[in-house]
């Protein structure tokens, strides 16, 4: 399968789950939020967040299987941790994540959700730039 179908195809199924989730159960599909609250909910509370990750993750998984992933380098853990810190602390900081703002706060027209996916958007920009710039 071509690359953009590929991305298209899960484009719209990220749209598809977000949109069956707000209809459903009136949440917002922000996956930090989910996670958050997977196990700091009460158990009613965390059901539906417990089966969204485990949904992410089968699908995520068996996508992988099908069109073979491509293989990336892998980096140390203290990179990772650093990564992972750096990215709680952004989404504490911007009230949400990527997810949560691009996918599902653009799609209710938020104004907040703009102004937070531009700043995620122009950061991993810079970012790159940066990281291209630096390695000559």
């Amino acid at each position: 399968m071509n690359s953009y179908w590929q991305s298209l195809a899960g484009g719209l199924l990220i749209g598809l789950a977000s949109w069956l989730l707000l209809a459903a159960l009136g949440r917002v599909a922000g996956i930090s939020g989910i996670a958050s609250g997977a196990f700091a909910k009460p158990a009613l509370e965390a059901g539906w967040r417990r089966a969204f990750l485990t949904g992410l993750i089968l699908a995520g998984a068996a996508a992988a299987l099908c069109w073979h992933a491509p293989v990336t380098a892998m980096r140390s853990p203290a990179v990772l941790a650093v990564a992972g810190l750096l990215v709680g602390f952004g989404t504490v900081l911007g009230s949400g994540c990527t997810s949560g703002h691009g996918v599902c706060g653009l799609g209710r027209r938020s104004a907040r959700s703009l102004v937070a996916t531009l700043t995620f958007m122009g950061t991993g920009i810079a970012t790159v730039l940066i990281a291209h710039y630096l390695r000559g």
